[in-house]
C-alpha cells in the first residue's frame, strides 16, 4: 500500500540515492550517458537539493510501499496563482505501471487544489515514455520547449498541462 510523507532537508540522501537508482534506467535509450551524469549532478548534488528546498520552496514527498521508499516527488506553485508546477515525479522501475504514479499525482492535486490551482504543468522530455502516463493521467501538451541548461546540452521538452477541476 502507497503512502506518502512530506521531505524536507534531512531526506536529501535518499532523495539522491532514488533519483540517482531511477534516472539512468529512464533516461538510457534518451540521453547519452554524460548528460546523464551532468544533470543527474546539476538537479541531484545535495547543494542543488537544498536550494531547490529551501530557496525555490520546493515541496519534495517521498512515496512508500509499507516501510521501502520507491518513489518522489515534487512540486512548486508558481507566479500565477492559478499554476502550479510538477517538477520530479520518479518511481523505480519495480514499481512503474503499478498505479504509483498515478497515487502521486492525485497526491498533489490534493494537496494544491485547497490553495487555488487550477492547472498541473510539467515538463517531459519529448521521446520519454513518461508522456503516455501523464496524457492517461489527463494532461494534454501545452507546447515545446527546448532548454539550454549547460555544458552544450539542451532539454527538448513537451510541457503538459492538466485542469484541475
Amino acid at each position: 500500500m502507497i503512502h506518502f510523507r512530506e521531505a524536507g532537508i534531512k531526506d536529501i540522501p535518499l532523495i539522491r540515492k532514488l533519483a540517482y537508482a531511477v534516472w539512468p534506467q529512464t533516461y538510457a535509450d534518451i540521453l547519452a550517458p554524460e548528460q546523464t551524469a551532468y544533470m543527474l549532478n546539476m538537479m541531484y548534488s545535495a547543494s542543488s537539493l537544498q536550494h531547490q528546498i529551501n530557496i525555490q520552496q520546493h515541496r519534495f514527498i517521498i512515496g512508500y510501499d509499507d516501510d521501502q521508499p520507491v518513489a518522489f516527488a515534487s512540486w512548486s506553485s508558481t507566479s500565477d496563482k492559478k499554476v502550479c508546477r510538477l517538477h520530479k515525479i520518479y518511481v523505480l522501475q519495480n514499481r512503474q505501471g503499478k498505479g504509483t504514479g498515478k497515487k502521486f499525482i492525485d497526491h498533489i492535486i490534493a494537496a494544491i487544489r485547497p490553495a487555488g490551482a487550477a492547472i498541473l504543468e510539467l515538463n517531459v522530455n519529448r521521446h520519454n515514455k513518461a508522456k503516455d502516463f501523464y496524457t492517461r493521467q489527463g494532461f494534454s501538451v501545452a507546447r515545446e520547449e527546448n532548454i539550454a541548461i549547460g555544458n552544450g546540452y539542451f532539454m527538448h521538452d513537451y510541457v503538459m498541462q492538466k485542469r484541475i477541476k
